[in-house]
């Protein structure tokens, strides 16, 4: 790109929007930042002490100083906890409510925005979530909201850690996804939404190609 430009994808759970994230970057030679990620490194962190993910207050006593790092190492980013790589220790199925839960947290959301913040205002990137056209970068230069009906996220998912080597059941899978859903548009603070000014992406039907083209289409107008 010949201009700083920053895009931001929404959608929930299973709607492929960090695919694309990631395909766009590549495409565009940009920067992909996985938020995603900083918040399951955070649940991983409150896991790791001890302490309830919903409980504001004991968080809050670890956020402001919680030593995470965001690496890019051959176009992939890795994610460090206290020094530690944990790109891999995030992905693993207990942390994913974990991480919901620990995402509605005010103090968790400031201090992830803060970073987030920071990052995009440096450089060109795409950022994918649940709030980053709407509360992150609610003046990002391009905004996508994917989504995809229930039952296909659950199978992607359910692809997708069985790939893994994660034992995983479809039907829980598929409840656990929906009551992400519930939590992330429902917590008080920043909740998953589409921003007015998002395009709509329906991704049930649609390969990761032609999702990652009709996005491009827009961007390059």
């Amino acid at each position: 790109m010949n201009k700083k430009i920053t895009i931001a994808i929404d959608g929930p759970s299973g709607s492929g929007k960090s695919t694309v994230a990631k395909r766009l970057s590549k495409l565009l030679n940009i920067l992909y930042l996985d938020t995603g990620a900083m918040y399951r490194a955070t649940a991983l962190k409150a896991i790791s002490l001890g302490i309830d993910t919903l409980n504001e207050e004991k968080v809050s006593e670890f956020i402001d100083n919680i030593d995470l790092t965001i690496k890019y190492s051959e176009g992939v980013q890795h994610t460090f906890l206290d020094g530690k790589d944990v790109s891999d220790a995030i992905r693993e199925p207990q942390v994913s409510m974990a991480a919901s839960n620990i995402s509605s947290l005010k103090c968790v959301r400031l201090k992830m925005v803060e970073l987030q913040r920071k990052i995009a205002g440096q450089t060109s990137c795409v950022l994918d979530g649940r709030d980053i056209g709407s509360f992150v970068l609610p003046g990002a230069d391009f905004k996508f909201y994917l989504t995809a009906a229930v039952s296909v996220r659950a199978e992607r998912r359910y692809k997708e850690l069985k790939e893994k080597g994660f034992n995983v059941d479809l039907q829980a899978l598929q409840k656990e996804i929906e009551q992400r859903d519930y939590n992330d548009s429902h917590r008080d603070f920043a909740p998953l939404t589409q921003a007015k000014d998002a395009i709509y992406i329906d991704t049930s039907d649609l390969s990761i190609d032609e999702v990652t083209d009709k996005i491009l289409s827009v961007i390059r107008g």
